[in-house]
């Protein structure tokens, strides 16, 4: 079975991710205006699969972001270095009062019929600064590179992120590697600069340079400006709304030869039907379905795509990789924070068929 990559068989860096790191301050079940007390959680949702990548499937990767010489930037840092990630940093001064900064992003988890809540301070952020030329990408691929991933969230933050990510891509693709872009499209990022239109034409310049696209219906309506059936109308697991809008963006990009997302179906915030999906060069995949019991829903996206990345870096089946990537962020779900505490032994275990009751 192809999957349609060419992957390196190595290289000093499996795989390097572009985006901004930002830090999640979380009360737990405790709605925020009533807070008395946080968890600090460091994220990014490209930054996530660098770090999984790193932690539970030990693989050697590294992370391209802004980093601010302040004590959250000090924080930030510490927790990269944690998770085995080499950074590569742009530095900023903070002026002691205004930043720049690195994001705050504020959540609190819900519980049972009570939704989540997730909003921002992204006010005078670091990352939003990057431009080209900030980074010297023949020096970070000097040893070679076998994957490169960015992804929607920084391309949103400002006028020149997009472009950073473009000349990453180019670069990537010129040293050899497979690039991937997560489109997690988030609305209110994409409000404040530009709206939709600029998603559609920023986005679909991106996805140019792009192998291997991750990406639900939503995603692709409103990041690739594809038109869809209204996704509320269908059941959330049911993988034809999907496949059937592949047609379309592979017409639109006919040199994406991988796309691929989960299937989520919310009961409640702590009770979530889970599975995945892939259309790779031409076939289709279906994960089993599992019924989660969710601790901290942040970063199950995320989970999934490293587990699927590490699936097709390491040589498994198209299908096997789906599982692998299904398994792992159905794991991660069941953490607190955005990044994983699982080891790849329990991804195996769980891929086939471990201990939560999945319906075949």
């Amino acid at each position: 079975m192809s999957n349609g990559l060419n992957i390196k068989k190595e290289g000093a860096l499996d795989f390097v991710s572009l985006g901004a790191l930002v830090h999640r301050i979380d009360p737990g079940h405790i709605p925020f205006r009533k807070a008395t007390h946080c968890d600090i959680h460091v994220s990014g949702g490209e930054f996530n699969c660098a770090a999984n990548l790193s932690d539970a499937f030990r693989l050697n990767t590294g992370v391209v972001s802004a980093m601010v010489n302040y004590p959250i930037g000090e924080l930030v840092q510490e927790r990269v270095r944690a998770m085995g990630v080499k950074p590569f940093y742009k530095w900023f001064e903070h002026d002691g009062v205004r930043g720049p900064n690195l994001a705050a992003v504020y959540s609190d988890r819900g519980h049972g019929v009570r939704a989540p809540v997730v909003f921002y301070n992204r006010s005078n952020e670091a990352a939003a600064l990057l431009k080209p030329g900030d980074f010297n990408w023949d020096e970070i691929f000097r040893g070679g590179v076998r994957w490169f991933h960015s992804g929607g969230i920084f391309a949103a933050l400002s006028e020149t992120t997009a472009e950073v990510i473009v000349e990453a891509m180019k670069a990537a693709k010129a040293a050899g590697a497979v690039t991937s872009f997560d489109l997690n499209f988030r609305e209110k990022l994409w409000k404040i600069s530009g709206g939709e239109s600029r998603a559609v034409e920023t986005v679909a310049r991106i996805v140019e340079n792009v192998d291997v696209l991750v990406g639900n219906e939503e995603d692709l309506q409103k990041g690739l400006g594809i038109p869809g059936q209204d996704v509320t109308k269908t059941s959330k697991l049911d993988p034809t709304a999907f496949f059937g809008m592949i047609d379309q963006v592979i017409k639109k990009h006919p040199h994406v030869k991988i796309v691929a997302t989960t299937l989520r179906e919310v009961h409640t915030t702590n009770r979530h039907s889970w599975g995945a999906v892939a259309w790779v060069d031409g076939e289709t995949y279906v994960s089993p379905t599992a019924e989660l019991d969710v601790l901290d829903r942040v970063g199950g996206g995320d989970g999934f795509a490293s587990g699927f990345f590490y699936g097709l870096l390491t040589g498994e089946s198209p299908e096997e990789s789906l599982k692998l990537g299904w398994a792992h962020g159905a794991l991660l779900t069941t953490f607190p924070g955005d990044t994983t505490m699982a080891s790849v032994e329990q991804v195996r275990a769980f891929a086939k068929g471990g201990s939560a009751r999945i319906q075949r």
